[in-house]
Formats: structure tokens, sequence, C-alpha cells
């Protein structure tokens, strides 16, 4: 597929679970972090890391790892960004139900089945593994990270009614996903699946303990923040006006 240069060999069986993660410069983290997935997920579960160009040996640590359910994407493009590598993951995913979290042990692994759960039992069409509704946490976070995101938040609370449509942790049936995500611009992917031309989606946010990273520096500095934060504000007032067109 285009921006995709590299797959390892997938199993003949289609597996229940996809589990898609994006790496960028994450060597210490995603040793630890496929052992981690390995140990939760059921037997047969695809594991798939998307990498966007790392340089610190990523690529080389998640070679060695022996695991026949770990497949290793890596992007000749950072088209989209993080959306971008999200995507690719999705499209060559197996599974009927995708996960989608982080590298760096922010979102919790052990999380993933109450993710899928109302998934399997059909009560929700999306499962955020939400920062931002009771019972939820963010220790460790800074203060002014604490700030941006809440902003952030707050200003696309009225679009989504949801409470943490940035998190980048969620659940979602792959086919599903793949229908609402064709419109991405590659900003935010859960929130411009939320806001995508179609039926109202049955979203459900459920509390997370969303540690700051457990190895390595975080890519998210205040002056990325600020142009972070810019950003942010110009997709959603398009993303906005895409859907005051829609109504």
């Amino acid at each position: 597929m285009p921006g995709v240069v590299g797959v390892s060999a997938v199993a003949a069986a289609t597996p229940r679970l996809s589990v898609v993660i994006p790496t960028l410069n994450e060597a210490e983290n995603v040793e630890l972090l496929a052992a981690a997935l390995a140990k939760i997920t059921p037997l047969g579960s695809e594991i798939i890391f998307v990498d966007d160009g790392s340089t610190d040996g990523t690529v080389e640590r998640l070679r060695a790892i022996e695991n026949p359910n770990l497949h290793l994407l890596l992007r000749d493009t950072t088209d989209l960004g993080l959306a971008g590598a999200v995507l690719a993951g999705a499209r060559v995913a197996r599974g009927e139900i995708l996960v989608v979290l982080d590298a760096d042990f922010s979102h919790p692994p052990a999380a993933i089945y109450e993710l899928v759960r109302p998934i399997d039992q059909d009560v929700a069409d999306l499962v955020i593994g939400s920062r931002y509704v009771t019972g939820s946490s963010t220790p460790g976070w800074p203060l002014w990270r604490r700030l941006m995101s809440r902003v952030a938040a707050a200003i696309s609370y009225p679009l989504t009614g949801v409470h943490d449509s940035m998190c980048g942790f969620f659940a979602i049936r792959r086919d599903l996903f793949l229908l609402r995500a064709c419109s991405a611009t590659g900003f935010k992917i859960a929130f411009e699946i939320i806001v995508a031309p179609g039926p109202r989606l049955r979203i459900l946010e459920l509390p997370i303990t969303f540690q700051d990273r457990a190895h390595g520096v975080s890519k998210m500095r205040p002056g990325v923040a600020f142009l972070f934060a810019l950003r942010w504000l110009a997709a959603v007032a398009k993303l906005g006006s895409r859907v005051s067109r829609s109504k």
C-alpha cells in the first residue's frame, strides 16, 4: 500500500483484535510494550507497530522481537502525521476490532479489555479511554500540559459531546474506522472519526489513569504545544464548519 515500505508476513487465521501502535523514536519503550501486549491480548491477536522514521533503534528492537503476531510497518512518508500512521496500520490490519494506543505507556495496556468489551456487547461503536471523566487521572503531568489539554477538550466538546475527543486510546470496529477515517486530514484521528459525515456514533468514555511516558523524552515542549494549539484551533474551526454544513 502507498506509504508502507515494509510489513511482516501475516498469519492465515483472521484475528479478533488488532492493536495499532504508532512509533517515532520509542526504542526505550517498544520491547516492554510488546511484552505487555503479548501477555494481555487474546491468543492470535495482531500487534501492529507503525514506524514513521525512527532513528534511535526502535525499528531494530522491534525486528528482534520473536512474536509471530507482532507486525512492523515502515512508512516512507509522514503524510497526515500520527493520524496517517494509525490509518496505515488500520488498512493492513485484519482484526474485527481495532485498538489504538501510544507506545510510551501513557495509555494503560491493561485497560484494552475494558475498551473492547462494550463493542463486543454491541452497546457502543467507539470506546475512548478518557482522561476527563469521573474516575480518571493524569498524575505527573506538568500544569501547562493539563491546562492546554483541558482548553482544547473544552473547545471541541460542543462539536462532539465527548469530554476527551483528543485521546489517542480508543477501540472501534475496523470497518467502521476505515469508513469514518477516509476524510481525515491528519490531526486528531478520534476527533475526526467522531465528526466525520455519517450516522451519529454511540460513544462511551471510560476513565483511565493517563501516566507521563515511562521512558524517553516527551516530544511535547511548550513551543511545540503552542504550535499544536494553533493547529488545533484551525482544525476545529475547519471541521466545525464542515459539520455545520452537513446538518
